[in-house]
């Protein structure tokens, strides 16, 4: 890094940051506008400013800021913090262990076993093999090897974890890396196809994502039925648009300089043995896991482990092995976890939620706003979490509206109902990927250090825009669910 980008970084940046940071530390609680925020929230409020900032500008590495973001906490915030600052009066505290956990978190889990995953497939010829055969039917254009990649990782995210369709793919990018230049930009939008399709085809089934089944759930509990066809009659086409509009995003920001991909299995590769049959099988069998985890209930986070114990246990997964995992994103999600169960354990997260006065605001607004807030948190903390704040309120508030009698029922029907309403959340959800923190996937390209946070912002906010704008029309006018 220049001396000049460094100067930027710590004598002009940093110094805004800590001020930032000081100032809505010391500022009375009465400042944010909101009734009875207690002490120890507004420490996690400045905390998360602290860690946006931090992240958005790079001043450290990312996974410092996480690292970070957990000492502050428990120093801050919890239960076991600096006697003087974590005192009961001073409001909920944070449990440390929960804090702590995020180290250990099951999603930290599936990341472990997704990169003993990609270790093992490279090491043993899969991922170039994989990769051959999936994006075959895509030609050799780089650009259809990206629409490729895209389709590929949406599909699968449909029907199975995204950051588990995620820590699959990342085996399957690496030798399509390796045959194109250190200076293609088109290897940093294949990277960000990870996360921006893993997102996006969440979207696509009632199982696709947790919150799109908390949304099923919480309608099927106020009357409203939806089953998986309807929902996938609906969105698999909404999530087709946005992977060719980010397919066309992806070629204007970093456009690639190759005009050919041409996948090869090295000269030097390893003769078959016995390790390469097990590498396979559990490869295989670990996907085919993934993928069926309606049928056998077993979660996709415990899942991660198999490979992880069945590996090392044969010895095909050895002490080097492990120096090969990529513990920095590790870190980095660790800290993005800390900070949304200081949100949640606080009480933060369901304040500011609970501040907003969505009884009152006209139907539109109301959709908006939801949406909105939605899209935001989710940045910051699980969009499963989101969900599970914000739709529970919502079906409230939509039920009123829903009451024939209600002043603006009309303009709530109009606008789709509750099916609408409640379905729009669970896709705003979904579009929030602006840092590496924001969702595993996202986390997953950035361990490839091709992608740097502001890239990932710049596609992370534009898709964002363009499907809450979509979205929005697309549940509310071009293709609504039934509104009775």
């Amino acid at each position: 890094m220049s001396t000049k980008k460094l100067n930027m970084k710590f004598c002009v940046l940093l110094p805004i940051v800590l001020i930032v940071t000081i100032f809505l530390l010391a500022v009375p609680t009465s400042f944010f506008g909101i009734e009875a925020l207690t002490a120890v929230q507004q420490r996690v409020i400045a905390l998360f400013v602290f860690a946006a900032l931090m992240w958005m500008f790079e001043i450290i590495p990312n996974w410092t800021t996480s690292l970070l973001v957990i000492v502050l906490s428990l120093l801050m915030v919890s239960n076991k913090g600096l006697g003087f600052l974590c005192k009961p009066e001073f409001g909920q505290l944070v449990d440390y262990k929960s804090l702590m956990a995020s180290f250990a978190d099951p999603v930290v889990m599936l990341f472990l076993g997704g990169f003993v995953l990609a270790i093992m497939a490279e090491k043993y010829g899969l991922d170039v093999t994989m990769a051959r055969f999936l994006l075959k039917p895509f030609g050799t254009n780089p650009k259809m090897v990206l629409l490729g990649f895209l389709l590929v990782i949406a599909v699968f995210s449909m029907f199975m974890s995204n950051t588990a369709t995620a820590a699959m793919m990342l085996a399957f990018l690496a030798p399509v890396l390796a045959v194109l230049p250190k200076d293609d930009k088109g290897r940093i939008g294949l990277a960000l196809a990870i996360p921006v399709a893993a997102n996006l085809g969440g979207i696509g089934t009632p199982i696709g994502t947790p919150p799109n089944a908390t949304a099923v759930k919480f309608l099927a509990e106020a009357g409203y039925e939806v089953n998986f066809v309807e929902w996938a009659v609906r969105m698999i086409p909404y999530v087709l648009i946005m992977i060719v509009i980010a397919w066309v995003l992806l070629q204007i920001l970093f456009p690639f300089k190759s005009d050919k991909v041409v996948l090869e299995i090295p000269e030097n590769k390893r003769e078959k043995d016995w390790k390469t049959t097990v590498v396979w099988v559990t490869f295989i069998g670990t996907i085919l896991l993934w993928a069926t985890e309606q049928i056998h209930h077993v979660n996709s986070n415990v899942v991660a482990l198999i490979p992880l114990a069945v590996l090392c246990a044969t010895g095909i997964f050895t002490k080097d092995d492990i120096k090969e995992i990529n513990w920095t994103v590790l870190w980095l999600v660790a800290g993005g976890f800390a900070l949304g169960t200081a949100l949640q354990g606080s009480g933060l997260a369901k304040v500011l939620i609970q501040a907003i006065p969505f009884g009152t605001m006209p139907v539109l607004l109301v959709f908006l706003v939801a949406g909105v807030v939605c899209y935001f948190l989710s940045n910051f903390i699980s969009n499963s979490a989101t969900a599970a704040l914000l739709i529970p309120i919502l079906i409230v508030v939509a039920e009123g509206m829903a009451d024939p009698a209600a002043a603006n029922n009309a303009a709530f029907v109009a606008l789709g109902g509750t099916h609408a309403m409640i379905s729009f959340i669970a896709v705003c959800a979904s579009i929030a990927m602006l840092f590496p923190i924001s969702t595993p996937p996202n986390a997953i390209a950035s361990s490839t250090g091709l992608v740097s946070t502001s890239e990932m912002s710049k596609i992370g906010i534009i898709v964002g825009i363009i499907g809450f704008v979509i979205g929005f029309f697309w549940l509310t006018k071009i293709f609504p669910f039934a509104t009775v």
